[in-house]
């Protein structure tokens, strides 16, 4: 699963001519090589108006471990979309939200903390399909996960991060739950490459 991205500040200006927001870098700061916990770039509804905002990616939720003991869990890649826990913030559209990147890694299988790193072609910044919510550690999101496509399938299996064409951005922010479920599908893979 992808835990650590990159989203280029200075490449956030130029996302206006993709998605047609006028969109600022949020007064907060936020990381630009992104891994979980760590304060990200989110743009999202608030009042109608699009705006950006920083989170920490992860949304916390208790898991049970081996001794029995509850513990916290910080989930940053949401692929149970009918989950009780995850189907009540994809269900509300105020709850979703774009998550600009300008890289993705996952990690190169049996060669330790190296990683494939893959982008979205002719897109400096791209957006992944986000959900949020308000928790005890402040505001925190994660993104939708897919099948991968034939780019990331021989190289990472698993899945692949939901990413979304700038056409799709307004209906992830507005549709309903079965339309928010039919988006999560992988992007093709010839608008992407992998270094």
């Amino acid at each position: 699963m992808c835990n650590h991205y990159r989203n280029n500040p200075d490449q956030i200006p130029l996302w206006r001519e993709y998605a047609g927001y006028d969109i600022r870098q949020p007064n907060a700061e936020f990381a630009s090589d992104v891994y979980p916990k760590r304060a990200g770039m989110v743009v999202r509804r608030d009042g109608g108006v699009v705006r950006s905002d920083v989170m920490a990616w992860g949304v916390p939720c208790q898991i049970k471990g081996a001794s029995g003991k509850m513990l916290e869990k910080r989930v940053t890649n949401v692929r149970n979309l009918t989950s009780n826990f995850w189907k009540s913030m994809l269900a509300n559209p105020a709850q979703r939200c774009l998550v600009p990147f300008s890289t993705f890694a996952e990690p190169k299988l049996g060669q330790g903390r190296e990683e494939w790193w893959f982008n979205v072609v002719d897109q400096p910044i791209a957006a992944f399909a986000g959900i949020w919510r308000q928790s005890e550690h402040g505001p925190v999101y994660a993104f939708l996960t897919c099948e991968p496509n034939e780019l990331v399938a021989p190289l990472h299996p698993k899945a692949m991060p939901v990413i979304l064409e700038p056409s799709q951005y307004d209906e992830w922010l507005a549709t309903d739950f079965t339309g928010a479920c039919a988006m999560a599908k992988p992007l093709p893979s010839e608008r992407m490459t992998v270094q």
